[in-house]
């Protein structure tokens, strides 16, 4: 995944695309449906989250070089 403005834009349609379905579902009465998809996108939307996340503190573990020397880190 990118850190650009590309990954914002990415869960901007997921967003739009929940809500549209969800709408949907809820003028058809599946409630019960519409939530289940509400909180299939929120987790679709988390694990892009914690990817750039990890993504980020391996980018900062790199640039302050805390590498594991003999199953230690420098700053154990």
């Amino acid at each position: 995944m990118d850190f650009g403005i590309e990954i914002i834009f990415r869960i901007a349609a997921i967003g739009i695309l929940i809500t549209v379905v969800v709408q949907i579902l809820k003028n058809a009465k599946r409630d019960e449906i519409a939530t289940l998809v509400t909180i299939a996108g929120l987790i679709i939307v988390l694990v892009m989250v914690l990817q750039l996340v990890a993504q980020l503190f391996d980018s900062v573990r790199d640039l302050f070089e805390l590498t594991v020397f003999w199953g230690k880190t420098f700053l154990d």
